[in-house]
């Protein structure tokens, strides 16, 4: 069967103000996505970030040097350090790291209006609770309507033009629709989900994943191992997502396998090339220490066993990350005992 087209009116006729919250690569890129070249609605779009140095940078020179050098950036963002200044915002993008989710976003609560679409561009498990994003967000953004923007995306790649196709995912369809026709673009392409749940677990896991396939890159394991860890991994993926309830069709589609490929393909994945140092013989400090950014495979290595472990899933490919990464535990040994496990059949229910 065809899919069928997507035809929605996008959030408002009138110009729209749309604020991205968190100036790191991601959030830039997102920016420039809301008021690039390829966009023509005249959105007035708001980029928060802490550091007033990077914000004041971002407004005088339309580049993000720390995250995005090189770059340029739309003219028409406005980068600001005053959570205040997001008040007339229409639609909120989150994208700051998922363990500041909760501290940022309950500062945004008394700014943002009560009916204002938020999406959750941070892919992650709250390490301290376990929590997705949504989760959180719904506890400290009550009532506010919201999305989760997954699937393979190098900011760089986004921030340049290059073709990208991303989940957009509700339980709201209408609402999906309508963040898909006022964010997307001929270059930047929203697929609609109703499975939010599904492509936050995929996001959170696919991270973890890309640790073991840059330990095995920087391991000189070769292609064949990578190969079939990715495999196994989308194995382990599927199990804790079904058990949770989300669905089969988000596993194969580009906040599952798209998201997965990517992440545990390229070096420009920072869980990736935080793998390939540990597998090169760096320990967890310098391999996080020469990481350009957060390695959030480090944090939801734990919290996606925590979770595994509560929907009694077997995950032993996270597990050996998470004693690597989180416990010390030796590289070989680890591998070893990984390649000692007992032959099985192939398959989900493996």
């Amino acid at each position: 069967m065809a899919e069928a087209p997507l035809t929605a009116a996008p959030l408002t006729i009138a110009p729209l103000t749309i604020a991205v919250v968190g100036a790191g690569a991601w959030g830039s890129a997102l920016a420039h996505v809301c008021c690039g070249p390829q966009k023509n609605s005249g959105d007035r779009v708001l980029l928060w970030g802490r550091d007033a140095e990077l914000v004041a940078t971002l407004n005088a020179r339309h580049e993000n040097p720390a995250y995005l050098p090189g770059i340029p950036l739309a003219e028409a963002i406005e980068a600001t350090d005053s959570l205040a200044d997001l008040a007339a915002a229409g639609l909120c993008l989150l994208v700051v790291p998922a363990q500041a989710l909760r501290e940022v976003a309950g500062e945004l609560a008394g700014v943002l209006q009560p009916d204002v679409p938020v999406v959750l561009c941070a892919k992650g498990i709250e390490a301290e609770s376990g929590k997705l994003m949504t989760e959180v967000a719904a506890e400290v953004l009550p009532g506010r309507p919201l999305a989760v923007l997954s699937g393979p995306t190098f900011a760089a790649e986004v921030a340049r033009g290059l073709p990208t196709a991303v989940t957009l995912a509700s339980g709201d369809r209408d609402l999906a629709a309508r963040l898909a026709v006022t964010l997307g673009s001929r270059s930047f392409r929203p697929y609609l989900s109703d499975d939010p749940l599904g492509a936050e677990i995929a996001g959170a896991v696919k991270n973890v994943l890309a640790i073991a396939c840059g330990i095995v890159a920087g391991r000189a394991l070769g292609d064949n191992a990578r190969a079939a860890l990715i495999t196994r991994g989308l194995a382990e993926m599927s199990r804790l997502v079904l058990a949770r309830g989300g669905k089969p069709e988000t596993l194969m589609g580009l906040a599952g396998l798209g998201d997965l490929t990517l992440t545990c393909t390229a070096t420009q994945s920072r869980n990736y090339s935080f793998g390939v140092a540990l597998g090169r013989g760096d320990d967890v400090a310098a391999a996080i220490a020469a990481s350009r950014g957060v390695v959030e495979g480090r944090f939801s290595a734990a919290a996606t066993l925590a979770m595994a472990r509560t929907f009694d899933v077997e995950l032993p490919i996270c597990a050996a990350v998470d004693a690597v990464v989180n416990h010390g535990a030796a590289l070989d040994e680890t591998i070893a005992a990984l390649l000692a496990r007992p032959f099985k059949a192939e398959g989900f229910s493996a």
